[in-house]
């Protein structure tokens, strides 16, 4: 790998549009329902134990955390979706933010791949199914990861990852890559599908 992930840190946690980076750089997306795993997943793809934050209370922190990778890529930590509890002024901000990054990110067009994250135990929600419907509207080249797969039997994961592969917004060819973060379960295969889209060798 080209990238030394080793040169690593939050490059800016931004809680409004106007904070997202100027700085020209290719960036991937991560997007997924609160608790599914992002965090754990970023730390898993650096091979930090807490450079991205797990949170005890799911869809408490409303930022998009950038986090720089090597000076050569920006690895975007969208806030999570989905969760119940969150008043109306939670979500409206959730929605200005999250909108704000497709459509005030000074560089939206160095977004190389949205990587969108479902509970593999549980198949794509409502929301999941709106955000997978929506990428594939705005024509947003994306990759679907099937986390916590290691909490599945071996006849489970091949169940549920054949009901992802032949899922109606899910299109043809899309990959679908298995994920464990304690396990580090799919690293090597995300990682593979990141450099691919952000023309890295």
């Amino acid at each position: 790998m080209a990238l030394n992930t080793n040169n690593v840190s939050l490059f800016i946690s931004a809680g409004r549009p106007d904070q997202f980076p100027a700085r020209p750089t290719p960036q991937i997306a991560f997007s997924g329902r609160s608790n599914v795993g992002k965090s754990s997943l970023i730390n898993a793809l650096l091979g930090r134990k807490s450079l991205a934050r797990v949170s005890a209370t799911p869809g408490k922190t409303i930022t998009v955390n950038f986090y720089d990778v090597d000076g050569a890529l920006f690895l975007v930590d969208l806030p999570g979706y989905g969760y119940a509890k969150r008043t109306a002024e939670e979500q409206k901000k959730w929605s200005s933010l999250v909108d704000g990054y497709f459509s005030k990110n000074p560089h939206i067009d160095l977004l190389r791949l949205v990587v969108q994250l479902i509970d593999v135990r549980v198949g794509p929600t409502s929301d999941d199914n709106m955000m997978l419907s929506w990428l594939c509207s705005a024509g947003i080249p994306f990759v679907v990861v099937a986390t916590k797969c290691d909490k599945c039997t071996k006849t489970e994961l091949s169940q549920n990852l054949d009901a992802l592969t032949t899922h109606p917004n899910i299109p043809d060819g899309t990959p679908i890559i298995p994920f464990s973060s304690p396990k580090r379960i799919g690293v090597r295969e995300l990682w593979r599908e990141i450099l691919a889209a952000a023309s890295i060798k």
